[in-house]
């Protein structure tokens, strides 16, 4: 199908393109940008006027809930979620049941969701055989399979001696290892600790689960020279531990969530289930930090930490409760709200959604390395077009998504999602 999507405020971050021009599609592929072939004729033409046509979003963190987990979120579900929120590649990790650990589970997932012809999906292998932190897992045939990393999900690796050798073992085949920064033992409380947990009888996750953790993950990279991306970081000591990484040389990337980015301690409100969420809500001053340090390139990308969960998961005690949140389809609502407040310009907000995420997956991904998360003559055609006009309620009940649990609920967001074309295909248009 050829599209002629006209008049748009075209941004392509990785390059530096912002201008009002035409965008010409064929055959899933970008064959104009400001004018289109002398013999394209279009079977639809786009009036974006007043719209961003931008790179499709790419979010590095969403848990798709299959298999093993289809009463929180069916593939159909959360894949229908995401090319709602503008997202046409997406990474999720491997804590599903049973685990991401054998490729042919690689191979049904990403069968599955080619099946549906949305978003694309880029599964993390299991670093370790069932995520038990100790055996590793078969990382070359996983590679092979279709992975993009490796990673221990949520469940923390208090094995230094498997977590050293797992390094060894990428860094010799090039490969990355994906890790949130917590410690096994001081990572097992509900809240950050702080006087509101205190208060509240909840019981904590200090700051140094995250900062001791980063130390030892950092120690090991200097050893074996390994890449590693650390998800979500949380606080500002290890926001500051991560400048000095990347200051020393050490090939590390981190990512923070749209939770952690707007939303701090106080959100949690009289024992809102809703907010309780890994990493844990911090104080103030680790949002700020977080918020800085996104503008600043300390840290590399946005996610959404796409987890949905099931009503009755949430419907207990604050500390019972499953944590997790649903906010694929608010990705870019809460990266514009990000910007406006900061006062970042909106190719950088851009970057942060699309160029950035897109360039810490690197070679792994050989079909589209070079035009995922950008817009060039050429490239696959992944492309959205976003309004920043406007604001619009948040109400679970009208989310894409299975899971209806969201800390934003009652929230009014700028922008929408217009359309999303995932290699030319026009996947979700809005009504």
């Amino acid at each position: 199908m050829k599209i002629l999507i006209q008049n748009g405020r075209v941004i392509d971050p990785a390059s530096g393109l912002d201008k009002v021009a035409d965008l010409a599609i064929a055959a899933g592929r970008i064959v104009g940008i400001g004018q289109a072939p002398a013999d394209f004729v279009p079977n639809r033409t786009v009036d974006a006027q007043g719209c961003i046509v931008a790179p499709g979003l790419v979010d590095l963190a969403v848990r798709l809930r299959e298999p093993g987990h289809e009463h929180e979120g069916m593939l159909e579900s959360e894949m229908a979620a995401a090319v709602a929120g503008g997202v046409t590649s997406l990474v999720c990790p491997p804590d599903t049941d049973p685990v991401l650990d054998e490729p042919g589970l690689i191979e049904m997932l990403r069968h599955r969701a080619e099946k549906l012809h949305q978003s694309r999906v880029l599964p993390l292998g299991a670093l370790t055989r069932g995520l038990k932190g100790e055996v590793l897992t078969e990382m070359g045939q996983l590679t092979e399979a279709g992975c993009v990393g490796f990673s221990q999900a949520e469940v923390t690796l208090a094995n230094t001696q498997v977590m050293q050798r797992a390094f060894q073992y990428a860094s010799t085949f090039g490969y990355t290892v994906w890790l949130r920064a917590q410690d096994h033992f001081l990572g097992k409380g509900v809240a950050a600790s702080g006087p509101l947990a205190t208060r509240m009888g909840l019981s904590g996750v200090p700051v140094m689960a995250e900062t001791i953790a980063l130390h030892t993950i950092f120690e090991l990279m200097r050893s074996t020279g390994a890449r590693v991306h650390l998800c979500r970081i949380s606080s500002a000591a290890g926001v500051e531990l991560v400048r000095q990484a990347k200051a020393e040389g050490l090939k590390v990337s981190c990512d923070v969530s749209i939770n952690s980015l707007h939303l701090t301690d106080v959100d949690m409100g009289y024992f809102d289930s809703r907010a309780r969420l890994n990493p844990p809500l911090r104080q103030q001053r680790d949002r700020d930090a977080l918020r800085a340090a996104l503008a600043d390139g300390t840290v590399d990308a946005l996610v959404s930490d796409h987890t949905p969960v099931d009503a009755d998961a949430k419907a207990l005690p604050f500390a019972e409760a499953e944590p997790g949140a649903t906010g694929v389809e608010l990705l870019w609502s809460l990266a514009l709200k990000w910007g406006q407040e900061q006062g970042v310009p909106l190719p950088k907000v851009l970057e942060c959604i699309t160029a950035a995420p897109a360039a810490l997956l690197g070679g792994a991904i050989n079909t589209l390395q070079g035009s995922l998360g950008r817009l060039a003559v050429g490239g696959v055609a992944d492309v959205v077009l976003l309004s920043e006009a406007g604001h619009w309620p948040v109400q679970a009940q009208a989310l894409r998504s299975q899971g209806k649990n969201t800390p934003f609920e009652g929230y009014e967001l700028p922008g929408r999602v217009r359309m999303t074309l995932v290699g030319g295909h026009i996947a979700f248009e809005a009504n």
